[in-house]
């Protein structure tokens, strides 16, 4: 509910705070006092569009801030709408809203003090407040919104949701088979070139790293002839034949002449180890070149299954990656990719079946709703129209049109009507009404008069109000054009109301803010030269003279007072009655 209102430097009201109560809270005030100004304030904190206008003559800004207690039924939708925002809250703390709109046309919102869209205040704010009255702030005029009360009215929250997941299946199915079926020859043509891919790659079969290897292999292969030369050359300078000079002659000799010397002086000894090492060293060269050369031999045959593997390899990294670990890694790819278009769940027969499947259980859910729907529609109108008598409105007509439309890409229905459908069903609901005896039915958001808006908006929420989850509703102009004895009967609804919500009434009527648990008077006086506008809570005393003033003028009379006495007890006797 509205805790707490304060509004500063907005139009002539230059600061006030308004604490209300739970129960029924009544505003008065002299026409032009700031009661319009009042809701403005209100519907600035609740996200909708404000003018710069409204900021007070010679000031920078105005700020309005808000603060909501959580409701105890329903605020877990309005932490999921916070925590969408990434605005934690702990809900047994007061809610915080806040608009703040400067003079040069900027406004910033904030919730808890953080900054956020206005948009979002009116999500958020949707969930708190619903006014009533000439404003457009009216969510029960909205289709949408004429759906969720009667579902909420009948109970069919739980059989809306299930023939909402049971839509929602049968959406992805269609979506599966129209994707197949529009991608179906491309799909054919995928599979054959992964196919076709898979198999080149395959029959080649290629091995990281050997292409490195086998360019290796074809160079010697290319040079073998050479390679022996080489290589036997090599051997020769360092064996050479029997009797000529050739390297290790020269190092045994000088080994032999190391050895010598260290025989005669020890610190050469490391000379001579060395000589050793180097001989032996070259004695091992020796043998590995005469392997070496004695290896390479030439093969035609080989070179030529070399060149063409290399071939091979070569066109597989042109096709498919740089380097042969790619080609790998694409033909792993390929596979898994063909694996899944193989897979029967693309399967165009499998996938009909499957949606088949669907259509008859969204088309059967979706009956039944519409089935539960069409019924409480019904009683619901009967209640309204009831409500609106007791309101002393006349004998008005209501009736809660349940239809559907024809929509070829729509559901089809088990009597093979195919209708438009969305996640809350296949019907479109208008509450409509003819307020007087012989007028045609109307959509209840066509009917012209805001005071009239405003009693069959209270007709409905007095219906509506143990399934309604909005805690405080706020009615502007409920009295225009309602005498002393309708007032007695608005204000009965409007506190019957206060069982499950917080009611705000502006009002003109005595008969209505005598049923207040709270009342506030909205006053305008001249301070330094300029207007302002100031709201007070009356104690006792001072609501006896308010009432009277509404009965008869001001001053008040000691009739009228005795009057507004009088009524007051009324009120109390009444509703002391209903609380037995």
């Amino acid at each position: 509910m509205l805790l707490e209102l304060s509004i500063t430097n907005l139009a002539i009201i230059e600061h006030t705070r308004i604490r209300f109560q739970d129960g029924l809270n009544a505003l008065t005030g002299e026409t032009g006092a700031g009661k319009s100004i009042l809701l403005d304030a209100l519907g600035a904190v609740l996200g909708a569009r404000v003018s710069s206008d409204l900021v007070r003559t010679g000031a920078k800004s105005a700020l309005i801030e808000g603060q909501f207690e959580l409701p105890a039924i329903g605020f877990e939708r309005i932490l999921e709408a916070l925590e969408v925002i990434g605005i934690e809250h702990d809900p047994v703390d007061p809610l915080i809203l806040t608009r703040e709109i400067q003079a040069n046309g900027r406004s910033t919102s904030r919730i808890n003090g953080r900054l956020v869209p206005a948009g979002q205040l009116g999500v958020i704010g949707g969930y708190l407040v619903d006014i009533h009255g000439q404003s457009d702030h009216l969510r029960i005029l909205s289709p949408d919104e004429q759906l969720r009360i009667l579902d909420r009215y009948a109970g069919l929250e739980e059989l809306r949701e299930s023939a909402s997941r049971e839509i929602v299946d049968w959406r992805t199915a269609k979506r599966a088979l129209d994707e197949v079926s529009s991608g179906a020859r491309e799909r054919e043509q995928r599979r054959d070139l992964l196919q076709y891919q898979i198999n080149e790659i395959d029959e080649i079969a290629p091995v990281i790293g050997e292409d490195v290897s086998l360019a290796r292999e074809r160079d010697v292969l290319q040079n073998a002839d050479a390679l022996r030369t080489h290589a036997f050359g090599a051997v020769e300078a360092l064996v050479g034949e029997a009797g000529d000079i050739n390297a290790i002659t020269l190092l045994r000799q000088s080994e032999h002449d190391l050895a010598s010397i260290a025989t005669m002086d020890s610190g050469s000894q490391q000379l001579a180890e060395r000589a050793t090492e180097i001989l032996l060293l070259a004695e091992d060269l020796a043998r590995d070149i005469r392997d070496y050369a004695e290896g390479i031999e030439g093969d035609p045959e080989r070179l030529q299954w070399v060149d063409d593997r290399l071939d091979s390899l070569q066109t597989l990294r042109r096709k498919y990656g740089a380097t042969l670990e790619e080609v790998i890694a694409y033909r792993d790819s390929a596979s898994v990719e063909l694996e899944h278009l193989n897979d029967e769940r693309l399967d165009p027969e499998v996938l009909f079946a499957r949606l088949e499947d669907a259509r008859r259980s969204a088309a059967e859910a979706v009956m039944s709703l519409s089935a539960a729907r069409q019924r409480a529609a019904q009683e619901l109108a009967e209640a309204i129209e009831a409500s609106i008598a007791d309101l002393r409105m006349g004998n008005a007509d209501i009736e809660i049109r349940v239809e559907q439309h024809a929509n070829a890409d729509g559901l089809r229905l088990a009597d093979d009507r195919t209708v438009s459908v969305d996640t809350s069903g296949i019907d479109s609901v208008t509450y409509l009404i003819a307020p007087n005896v012989g007028e045609v039915l109307k959509p209840l958001g066509k009917i012209a008069s805001g005071g009239e808006t405003a009693r069959i908006m209270l007709a409905i929420k007095s219906i509506l109000s143990e399934v309604d989850e909005t805690p405080t509703l706020v009615f502007d102009e409920i009295d225009v054009g309602v005498g002393g004895r309708s007032g007695q009967m608005v204000g009965e609804k409007l506190w019957s109301l206060t069982e499950t919500h917080q009611v705000i009434v502006i009002s003109h009527l005595a008969q209505i803010a005598a049923f207040a648990d709270k009342h506030f008077r909205i006053v305008k006086h001249e301070h330094d030269g300029r207007v302002v506008s100031e709201v007070e809570e009356l104690d006792p005393l001072s609501r006896e003279d308010e009432l009277a003033a509404m009965l008869d003028g001001i001053p008040a009379t000691p009739e009228s007072l005795a009057n507004a006495r009088a009524m007051l007890q009324r009120v109390h006797e009444y509703r002391e009655n209903r609380q037995r």
